[in-house]
């Protein structure tokens, strides 16, 4: 109950694109990635830092709230969210947060990879569930649905492979029709939620993923703004925006933060009301002050118990 009340008053492209980001070793924990800053140069752009840096263009404005504007200043300081607590469900093969806009792929060598995503906009929500890799298509022609025919009348009705193909270079189908993970001709959408329920992904990105799995891989999707996660014998929280916040820093708006009465916000306060009853010391400020931010950087809220996102509570899965 303080819990609660505790949050409830604390609510009162002109860069260089770098590679792929690496694969980094599972860590013994949650916690992978490197928190950074970025000085401006002249000439950038908001979309240009993002994809050089391996963060999407959302995941960068919620990290630096008090960018209000597509104007940024030669000097100016901004921070680089490269710290992603794992998510909770089964460390096999492509997991997906659409909240965090993040893919993670595991492999059998012990290694993951994280990269940027789009996903679904309003109207246009990606599905959450488990499905596969049903198919691998380089330099891929584009089917275009009725249902986006529909919306934009002017669309042929096959786009040939090429530089004006929404899908990019490599396109993966997925086992539910018609839903991809996909490049895209159109970098600075990444990061957003602005697909029609497809993942796009930066074109380098979806070269790396491209080659690294096969037919048959599996694939999770899940929506949870909220993760928690353990490292160095700390308890982290990683609050990113919900999707209908992301829709709203995309264009540069306020995102009032989650209140205790929202559904992961609850889940949350329950599952740490369990672990104070049990004896684990949590920082009731450093949580209230992570929901109310949003920013999607992983913070320390107290000693880490032996078991945060155990192999009981995600058994792996089968596909």
């Amino acid at each position: 109950m303080y819990l609660r009340a505790l949050f409830l008053a604390f609510l009162a492209t002109a860069c260089t694109f770098a590679a792929s980001a690496p694969a980094q070793d599972l860590p013994d924990g949650d916690l992978i990635g490197t928190a950074s800053t970025y000085t401006v140069a002249r000439g950038d752009s908001l979309t240009g830092i993002a994809r050089a840096n391996h963060v999407g263009f959302v995941e960068l404005l919620a990290a630096n709230p008090a960018v209000t504007s597509s104007i940024i200043k030669a000097g100016q300081s901004l921070v680089i969210p490269g710290q992603h607590l794992l998510p909770a469900a089964s460390r096999d093969g492509i997991v997906v947060n659409l909240a965090a806009l993040r893919l993670f792929r595991f492999d059998a060598a012990g290694q993951v990879v994280t990269f940027p995503i789009s996903v679904g906009r309003e109207g246009w929500d990606t599905p959450t569930g488990m499905t596969r890799i049903a198919q691998k298509r380089k330099n891929p022609t584009w089917t275009v649905p009725a249902s986006i025919r529909a919306e934009n009348p002017k669309l042929p009705a096959v786009v040939p492979a090429g530089p004006n193909n929404p899908l990019g270079q490599y396109a993966l189908s997925l086992g539910w029709p018609g839903y991809l993970i996909h490049g895209t001709n159109s970098p600075s959408s990444v990061g957003r939620p602005s697909s029609h329920g497809c993942m796009r992904m930066y074109p380098e990105d979806i070269e790396t993923l491209f080659n690294a799995v096969a037919v048959g891989d599996g694939v999770t999707v899940i929506d949870a703004p909220i993760t928690l996660g353990r490292s160095g014998g700390n308890l982290y929280l990683q609050v990113t925006p919900t999707r209908e916040q992301a829709r709203l820093i995309a264009v540069y708006k306020p995102a009032p933060p989650l209140t205790a009465a929202d559904a992961p916000v609850a889940s949350l306060l329950d599952r740490l009301s369990a672990m104070k009853a049990a004896g684990v010391e949590i920082d009731d400020q450093a949580v209230a002050g992570a929901i109310a931010r949003h920013d999607g950087i992983p913070v320390v809220i107290g000693k880490a118990p032996p078991a945060i996102n155990g192999t009981e509570e995600n058994p792996p899965q089968k596909y």
